[in-house]
């Protein structure tokens, strides 16, 4: 159980300080008049999710392994290092954590609006397309997951994961929030989407398949290269 509690826990701290992050960057932009380069407030929102991440990963990782996000959990399972019983249980912590974290962020703002939902079209910064935002769903997912897998994979490397991982899930960021907001993530996507409805819960069906579909990509791609990796090779005969 206290796994799951981690979990939900970790979820909903990703919501309240990436998403705020998010919201509060837009409000202050908006309420100011300020006006400046995109770039920076993406990179601003960016770091925020990577140092969510650290924090979680340096708090909650020992006993959860803190994957806050069911494509991560995805990834682990179909991998086979976590049973089917915790994954949906996970997956459950996740949703639920993702929930309460914007419903945090509805009382903190007093409003339902946005809640850094992800979108596309009019919900883009770059009014992207539903093709363009399933591709790049699909293509950050795989990257931020095989990276995931592979940095948690050996024990020594428990040290520098969280750092590793946060650093990647900035990297993603940087990238996917012109295009959609950047999700790669089902239960940061659902829980906005279901408080702010309208387009966003509309919209937000992109958000669960493409990043389930990255993530069940890049678990079968690690599965293959540590396979590989695993293969004894074949001594040379001596004649």
């Amino acid at each position: 159980m206290k796994k799951y509690v981690a979990e939900f826990i970790g979820t909903l701290v990703l919501v309240v300080f990436g998403c705020g992050s998010a919201v509060g960057v837009n409000s202050l932009l908006t309420s100011s008049g300020a006006t400046i380069p995109l770039a920076i407030s993406t990179l601003t929102i960016a770091i925020a999710f990577g140092l969510v991440i650290v924090a979680m990963a340096y708090s909650i990782g020992r006993v959860s392994g803190c994957h806050i996000n069911p494509a991560v959990s995805l990834g682990v399972w179909m991998n086979n290092k976590m049973t089917t019983k915790d994954f949906v249980g996970y997956v459950i912590a996740q949703v639920i954590g993702g929930l309460a974290g914007a419903g945090i962020l509805a009382y903190l703002f007093n409003s339902t609006k946005s809640l850094g939902a992800n979108g596309y079209g009019e919900l883009s910064a770059l009014g992207c397309s539903m093709g363009v935002a399933i591709v790049i769903e699909v293509i950050l997912t795989f990257v931020f997951v095989l990276t995931v897998l592979s940095v948690t994979e050996k024990a020594e490397n428990s040290r520098i994961a969280g750092l590793v991982i946060g650093f990647t899930l900035t990297l993603v960021h940087i990238l996917g929030i012109p295009f959609t907001g950047t999700s790669v993530n089902p239960a940061r996507s659902l829980g906005p989407a279901l408080i702010s409805g309208g387009e966003a819960l509309s919209q937000v069906w992109v958000f669960i398949l493409a990043p389930l579909v990255g993530a069940a990509i890049a678990a079968i791609v690690y599965k293959l290269l540590i396979d590989e990796n695993k293969t004894p090779r074949k001594k040379a005969s001596s004649k």
